[in-house]
């Protein structure tokens, strides 16, 4: 009788484990079928929206004229503001933290482009000997304001009017 049940257990933990494999197939099958089905119904959605970000990409493209150069960040030429390339650079100390600053120039006449190039490196270089412990606080982002527009006066030689902080991020 015991060899009786041997064989009898034998054939039970092989169906057992048969089960849980065929088990495990069927799930996976269904798993990967909605998926499938899924992504079926959002790809549609998603081709839609890259389609129509490069349409409006060429549009963009092809409204800018011909030889364009330097800043293509210039607001309009009727109230001479150009906005600067974003400056990312780290801090003196801690070099760990860096800062992003977004700065645009309000000049007293047409924009310069070269000039802003210009002011632009000239931030971005002092901002580069500058501490954290120096901006900290309102008083320090004051501080930080008024050296800034030390520079760009020094810099500009009375072309530049304002100086506007778009952002201004420490990391």
């Amino acid at each position: 009788m015991a060899e009786a049940e041997a064989a009898d257990g034998q054939p039970k933990k092989k169906s057992a484990a048969m089960m849980t494999i065929i088990g495990l197939a069927v799930l996976t099958l269904l798993g990967a079928g909605g998926g499938w089905v899924v992504g079926g119904m959002v790809s549609p959605n998603v081709k839609a929206a890259v389609q129509e970000e490069q349409a409006k990409e060429s549009k963009e493209a092809a409204g800018k004229k011909e030889g364009e150069g330097g800043l293509p960040h210039i607001s309009t030429e009727a109230n001479n503001v150009v906005q600067l390339e974003p400056i990312t650079s780290n801090l003196a100390y801690p070099s760990e933290n860096w800062v992003r600053l977004e700065v645009a120039l309000m000049f007293n006449g047409p924009p310069d482009v070269k000039l802003a190039e210009d002011i632009h490196q000239d931030i971005m270089a002092y901002i580069r000997t500058v501490s954290l412990q120096q901006i900290e606080g309102p008083r320090g982002f004051q501080y930080l304001r008024d050296d800034v527009q030390e520079r760009v006066d020094l810099r500009a030689q009375g072309r530049v009017s304002k100086i506007m902080f778009r952002t201004f991020v420490i990391e």
